[in-house]
């Protein structure tokens, strides 16, 4: 390697045009590796000699050569280094630095590590937040350091200070790891700033996204997702079509008992709630969800009230207090008017005779305010979709995504995979008069008259859709036949996502004729004794 003051002069007269910088990278990349690290106390002051704005790639070089060398950081100063790593990242070029962006986010994890560890996080917010300006190509690209700046606001709580990234709209993800925490880490955000709506937007994708096996940041964000469901809507939503059927399982064990508590809200008993939390308290506590489970005790007095608006025209405090199990008429008139307040129901109070009278929503939808706030909805919706539009289009035309497209088909898109068998194996039957679907059993009547022939053939088909890759043998006997439903037999409960059993003809009276079942079935063939 060069001597580092030969080093440092390259830095300072090749960081001009792109062609000198590219230059630059190439010999920092030769210089580049432990031999750097092994001169990293001596690193140190040569970087008063560059400029963090003009000589930012071989600025970048020697500082990161310095953070990542093993050597304890007070030995660089302490305090005084991560200053100077505030000061780079806030000050850097955003060209430069994208051409090694693997040092860039080692840089920025190394302050993000050192703030922890002085429980000073809020020192690392306004780098990070340059940092994730100066890496991302666009505002619509999610970077590795998004998860790390809303970790720090969180911990600093500064919540506010998230907004300025999550207010984005992002189309571009890497790494699915990043994508998942920045879900989780935004979801608490906006919980605590009470905007819960936002939080079960970034929660509920966080437990609806692709994975191929579960992850720890799912689970705990399923067990927020719950809660503020509770909260927002009163219950928790199905999961939608597209979630891993594997997934939404593994979620619903590992989070039994926000389960169990969200079965307990449903009943809508106040007393049965406030029981089943304080008999599982050091389990929400354990999980950092304790609080949040308080809320979600506390907003079933405000679900109650909203029943009763869709029952009563009038009612008195003392009959709210009695029917959503609080202490006191005042208790009573406390929590309606904050619901009024929060514009939840739209009523007004009576003090004199102490009685409710709820009212429909007065929003005619025609005020110059609403005008402008639906004008702007469709705007945004209209711009989002032409953005879906063209990613879909690019999607369509990548080599990469289409080389597999059947290798999603056969693990994400299982199910339909599995209809589609289904079906096509169903609409070779004259008619269907028998199905059991998740143990309902029907049943209907053969509506043909019957032709006076007897049944020559049935055929039984089994469908199953199952973990991993089964190998069956060639079948050419009975005892092939055999060993293959062996198999199947073997496969363990755990692995099996679904199964269907056809048989045809169904109905005694109905019947399979031979040239019918070559037709239907030209795949068919005999078996021999031995």
């Amino acid at each position: 390697m060069e001597s580092l003051e030969a080093l440092v002069a390259h830095i300072q007269g090749l960081s001009g045009s792109p062609e000198e910088v590219a230059h630059l990278h190439s010999l920092l990349k030769q210089a580049d590796g432990d031999s750097l690290r092994a001169h990293a106390a001596a690193l140190l002051p040569f970087l008063a000699h560059l400029s963090p704005e003009t000589h930012s790639l071989g600025y970048l070089y020697l500082l990161e050569a310095c953070a990542t060398s093993g050597s304890n950081l007070s030995d660089f100063g302490g305090g005084d280094f991560l200053v100077t790593i505030a000061g780079f990242l806030t000050a850097c070029s955003a060209d430069q630095i994208r051409l090694a962006p693997d040092k860039f986010l080692n840089v920025c994890r190394v302050l993000k590590d050192q703030v922890m560890q002085l429980n000073m996080p809020i020192r690392g917010i306004a780098p990070l937040r340059a940092a994730v300006r100066k890496i991302q190509s666009s505002p619509e690209q999610l970077t590795p350091l998004h998860a790390d700046y809303l970790l720090l606001c969180l911990l600093a709580k500064q919540y506010k200070a998230g907004l300025s990234v999550l207010e984005d709209d992002i189309f571009e993800v890497d790494q699915p790891k990043d994508l998942f925490l920045y879900c989780y880490y935004g979801g608490m955000i906006y919980i605590g700033l009470k905007k819960f709506p936002k939080a079960l937007e970034l929660l509920h994708n966080a437990v609806t996204a692709p994975m191929s096996m579960l992850n720890a940041i799912a689970i705990e964000a399923y067990k927020k997702y719950v809660l503020v469901s509770l909260i927002v809507n009163g219950q928790v939503p199905s999961f939608p079509k597209y979630t891993s059927v594997s997934g939404q399982r593994s979620m619903k064990i590992h989070a039994q008992i926000y389960v169990e508590l969200s079965t307990s809200y449903s009943n809508g008993r106040y007393t049965d709630l406030e029981i089943f939390v304080q008999a599982n308290s050091a389990t929400f506590q354990s999980d950092n969800n304790l609080g949040l489970v308080k809320q979600v005790l506390s907003s079933m007095y405000k679900r109650n009230i909203q029943r009763l608006t869709q029952t009563y025209l009038t009612l008195s405090l003392e009959d709210i207090a009695r029917s959503v199990q609080l202490e006191t008429p005042r208790d009573a008139e406390m929590h309606v008017l904050r619901m009024i307040e929060d514009g939840e129901i739209h009523a007004t109070i009576n003090q004199k005779d102490g009685m409710v009278s709820f009212h429909e929503d007065p929003e005619q939808y025609k005020s110059v305010e609403m005008v402008e706030h639906i004008d702007s909805s469709i705007q945004r919706l209209t711009a989002l979709s032409k953005k879906l539009a063209s990613i879909d289009e690019n999607m369509s035309c990548d080599p990469a995504y289409l080389m597999k497209v059947d290798v999603k088909d056969s693990v994400d898109s299982w199910e339909q995979h599995f209809d589609k068998i289904s079906i096509e194996e169903r609409s070779k039957f004259d008619e269907e008069t028998l199905y059991n679907l998740e143990g309902i059993k029907r049943k209907k009547t053969y509506s043909r008259k019957p032709d006076g022939f007897r049944n020559e053939y049935i055929v039984l088909t089994i469908l199953v859709a199952a973990d991993g890759a089964l190998k069956f043998p060639e079948v050419r006997n009975y005892g092939d036949l055999e060993a293959i439903v062996e198999k199947l037999n073997s496969i363990p409960a755990r692995q099996i996502q679904g199964i269907q059993v056809l048989w045809t003809p169904q109905d005694e009276n109905d019947v399979l004729s031979e040239e019918k079942l070559l037709g239907d079935y030209p795949y068919l063939k005999p078996l021999c004794e031995d």
